[in-house]
């Protein structure tokens, strides 16, 4: 899971590269219409097409029927019954291309969380940075930070949730690394203060494959005291006509949109 990680966000590191700069919503769309494209050429491939055209062109005559015959009682609930199957129909036909598309897609929304779904801190921005210990510590923690990153407090324990909090502040823009002194061992975090687009991880987590499955944008702590290190950046909202939306609805949203577009084009039947 590692290695696949590391993969997947180098890729998307380099997809959105370009487009770090620009506003949020440019990137998205770009990974919408890529998004799009690769479902709909993995539906083409996956399902049986010609038979979907039949059961789509079953339900359209069953509504035909309902409309013409809505006072003829028989009739209307054999056409109702005939829309009924048919829409199971269509469902069934649909399910194999959806499992052939819910491990990619899971993916593709992992790596695209950590670079929509937070974003980073501003200079004088204090924030706290948390560090999650598996049992009680022997001496006093410490955070080593670069000149551009002021530690404004020394480590605070909570003994009843097992957590060494401190609270810093950037005084510059840029990407930089953390390092907390725990007991006898040095655990890094990464640490970003700019206002580009880019991969950020807000929690680095302990080894396991559920922890990489749900945190993968930071490679995991080495084995040790700490099970997590973990930075509050602010929360991302993408602002569309006055409205904050959150990413993952504007990304399939626009994704949908997509599709609908290139069916023809693609010769895709939905």
């Amino acid at each position: 899971m590692i290695i696949l990680n590391a993969l997947l966000g180098r890729a998307f590191d380099l997809l959105l590269g370009p487009f770090q700069r620009l506003p949020p919503i440019v990137g998205l769309c770009v990974v919408s219409l890529l998004t799009a494209a690769a479902m709909l050429l993995v539906f083409r491939a996956t399902s049986n097409q010609q038979r979907i055209a039949e059961v789509k062109r079953a339900m359209v005559a069953a509504l035909f029927e309902i409309r013409l015959f809505n006072d003829d009682l028989p009739a209307l609930f054999r056409a109702q019954a005939e829309l009924l199957r048919q829409n199971a129909a269509y469902v069934r036909l649909s399910l194999v291309p959806l499992l052939w598309l819910i491990v990619p897609i899971g993916l593709a929304v992992g790596q695209l969380e950590f670079q929509y779904g937070y974003e980073g801190l501003t200079p004088g921005q204090p924030v706290l940075v948390t560090a999650q210990l598996r049992h009680p510590i022997a001496g006093p923690p410490t955070l080593d930070a670069p000149k551009e990153i002021r530690v404004l407090t020394p480590a605070v324990w909570f003994p009843a949730t097992k957590e060494v909090v401190w609270q810093v502040t950037p005084d510059a823009p840029g990407a930089y690394v953390l390092s907390a002194r725990i007991d006898a061992g040095a655990f890094t975090k990464t640490f970003d203060a700019t206002d580009r687009v880019v991969r950020r991880s807000p929690v680095r987590v302990a080894p396991g494959f559920w922890n990489q499955l749900r945190y993968p944008a930071e490679r995991p702590l080495p084995d040790g005291d700490v099970a997590a290190i973990s930075v509050r950046y602010p929360s991302r909202a993408i602002r569309i006509m006055g409205w904050d939306i959150p990413w993952m609805i504007v990304y399939f949203g626009l994704s949908m949109i997509f599709a609908l577009m290139l069916r023809k084009p693609l010769g895709v039947t939905l």
